[in-house]
């Protein structure tokens, strides 16, 4: 929890809505930041006990967004499957913390205007 002034602000409820992330999103996404390695989607549905269809959902989302890097392993009796993993997370940071920076900037501007 963040304190500020009359309002105290949890940071993962931040950092989702900066995101634009949905609450299985964020789960997700923090899941993978927490355990740097590659995840196939029924592996994350294992170790989240989620459905597979709302993992391979969020994890698309995720892709989309940039926040995960997938990689395809082809195996030996034909098809494929998809490894994920979370990007580089100071780069994540980087943008969680740029956009703060605006929300700041905006806010500041408002008040001087006020």
């Amino acid at each position: 929890m963040i304190d500020f002034a009359c309002k105290k602000f949890d940071l993962d409820e931040v950092i989702k809505c900066i995101l634009g992330l949905s609450k299985s999103e964020f789960h997700l996404l923090k899941f993978l930041s927490e355990n740097d390695k590659k995840f196939t989607t029924e592996e994350l549905s294992k170790n989240l006990n989620l459905d597979k269809s709302t993992i391979q959902r969020s994890i698309k989302k995720l892709h989309e967004k940039n926040l995960v890097s997938r990689s395809q392993i082809n195996q030996s009796v034909g098809g494929y499957v998809f490894l994920y993993r979370i990007k580089e997370k100071e780069n994540i940071k980087k943008i969680v913390k740029e956009t703060l920076d605006k929300w700041v900037e905006t806010f500041k501007n408002k008040i001087t205007n006020w």
